[in-house]
């Protein structure tokens, strides 16, 4: 098999063999709980590592988003499946070096989690998935805008989750969504 990477997203079924590979490496939890809310928020791999814990009110069951390159930052609802994976995460971490850090994803050693671990751990979990595509952590940024847009999200509505301020930068999520077509005819 061999990989290739003229696609620059991830697909929702990728995604969960991502995390399915990830379950079974040395740090399950975090990087299960990484990889999905990196999904679902639609969060740049700068935005995710920089998420502290005081960003999240867990009896409320939201997250605030500080989106990067002057992008719109906002709350998110942290939902039921992802709830369960971040309180994992949480309960894992208590036993990571520097637990009492105010960041959410810790290194082994209690450093805030860096971007090359991150693309190094999604490179190994995309060849223990299978997958034939090489999937880096901005492919779940895509994936997030391509998800939504399958959904049938409002175009504008997806704009402000991912935290566009221009348009323009979001309709390649729903201009690209054959759906989209299934009702004309």
């Amino acid at each position: 098999m061999s990989l290739h990477q003229s696609r620059k997203h991830l697909t929702q079924h990728e995604v969960e063999r991502l995390i399915l590979a990830a379950s079974q490496g040395a740090n399950p939890e975090r990087d299960c709980c990484f990889i999905w809310m990196c999904f679902i928020h639609g969060c740049r791999v700068s935005e995710i590592c920089s998420w502290r814990l005081s960003d999240i009110d867990v009896v409320g069951r939201s997250i605030y988003v500080q989106r990067l390159k002057n992008g719109f930052s906002t709350t998110h609802p942290i939902y039921e499946r992802e709830m369960v994976k971040l309180n994992r995460w949480l309960e894992a971490r208590k036993q990571y070096e520097n637990a009492d850090s105010d960041w959410l994803f810790l290194s082994r050693k209690g450093q805030k989690l860096s971007r090359q671990r991150i693309y190094q751990f999604m490179r190994q979990y995309g060849l223990e998935a299978g997958l034939n595509i090489k999937p880096h952590p901005h492919m779940l940024r895509h994936a997030c805008g391509f998800a939504l847009a399958d959904r049938g999200i409002d175009t504008r509505l997806i704009q402000d989750y991912l935290g566009h301020r221009n348009i323009q930068h979001t309709v390649i999520y729903t201009a690209s969504n054959e759906r989209r077509f299934k009702e004309i005819w």
